[in-house]
């Protein structure tokens, strides 16, 4: 089979990419992304890097030709930004590749969407995929993202969607090095009891998860499915397993929810009207650190069979591994 895999110079895409050259029925994969850092560059035969802007249409038809599966990982993913930048990096570009896949005969479309949709500033336990949805997103990436489902579901063509909670492991250069940053810049404090559980997924897994799918029965298409390690965890164990590993000091301190919150919405508020940059701290950011957040993934199990192969705590170890080898580099 001939793959599409956008999204191929990030954090996930790379990942995906590394598993599909060892697949024996994959004869060709069209990577794509806006650049290629060498980090990042996977020299096999079955590899065309073919480097461009999704939102340019004429583009996305030249690398959807012969295409039989396309896996969707390319995402502007941030919990802040105008809906503009929003909505062109994550439906415009969707709106491309679903127009030109539908033309050119793609037998099936795997897109790598998120649970926070699901979002709603409450604690939130074993969600599952047919729960209701907020009535107003939390963020423009959310929004967007449901916006991509939306377009997919209604495309007519073979899909499935996937939502991974919180993807680590090695590459990672979003969640945890984030949180490294903040710590490093002494903005890091437990907000709230600290006791909340959610969910973490190991890069491994979400690609598992990918693979799953290409090779899904029938029965499988056309769902969304929550993906994770199946098993909560600490949030702020987990976080400090991170910062203990990479020898920096343990957060202890802690924050009132509300003080915290209330802090994230001035924030917020002196970002958009005022300096237009990202704030340090959204009132999405305070949520996600104080609140439980975990998924059902007994559908995934039963349509996917989804099983993870690799632990949360595996996947931390992997991170702390490859970020303090590249960090003496």
């Amino acid at each position: 089979m001939n793959i599409l895999l956008t999204g191929a110079t990030g954090f996930l895409g790379f990942r995906t990419l590394e598993r599909l050259v060892q697949l024996s029925n994959v004869r060709k994969i069209v990577a794509t992304g806006r650049s290629l850092r060498k980090s990042r560059e996977i020299l096999n035969p079955k590899v065309e890097y073919v480097l461009g802007d999704l939102k340019d249409k004429l583009f996305v038809s030249t690398i959807l030709k012969d295409i039989d599966i396309v896996i969707n990982t390319a995402s502007l993913s941030s919990p802040w930004g105008s809906e503009d930048d929003f909505y062109l990096a994550n439906v415009l570009t969707q709106k491309h590749i679903i127009s030109s896949s539908k033309i050119l005969g793609v037998k099936r479309f795997i897109y790598v969407s998120t649970p926070s949709i699901y979002y709603n500033g409450e604690d939130r336990i074993m969600v599952k995929e047919k729960d209701p949805l907020p009535t107003r997103f939390v963020n423009n990436y959310s929004k967007t993202k449901r916006e991509a489902e939306v377009l997919l579901e209604n495309s007519n063509l073979n899909y499935i969607i996937l939502r991974p909670r919180a993807i680590i492991g090695r590459g990672d250069t979003v969640i945890m090095p984030r949180l490294i940053k903040a710590h490093s810049d002494g903005r890091l404090k437990i907000i709230g009891n600290g006791e909340n559980k959610v969910d973490l997924t190991s890069v491994n897994n979400v690609v598992e998860s990918i693979i799953l799918s290409m090779n899904a029965a029938d029965k499988a298409l056309n769902n969304a499915y929550n993906i994770t390690d199946r098993n909560p965890v600490s949030l702020w164990t987990s976080i400090n397993s991170v910062l203990k590993g990479i020898g920096k000091e343990q957060v202890n301190k802690t924050v009132n929810f509300r003080v915290a919150y209330f802090a994230a919405f001035l924030m917020e508020w002196v970002s958009r009207w005022i300096t237009k940059k990202e704030p340090s701290l959204t009132r999405y950011s305070v949520g996600v650190l104080s609140k439980s957040f975990t998924l059902d993934v007994s559908k995934a199990e039963n349509l996917l069979n989804y099983n993870p192969v690799i632990t949360t705590e595996e996947s931390i170890e992997e991170f702390i591994n490859w970020y303090k080898e590249n960090e003496k580099n």
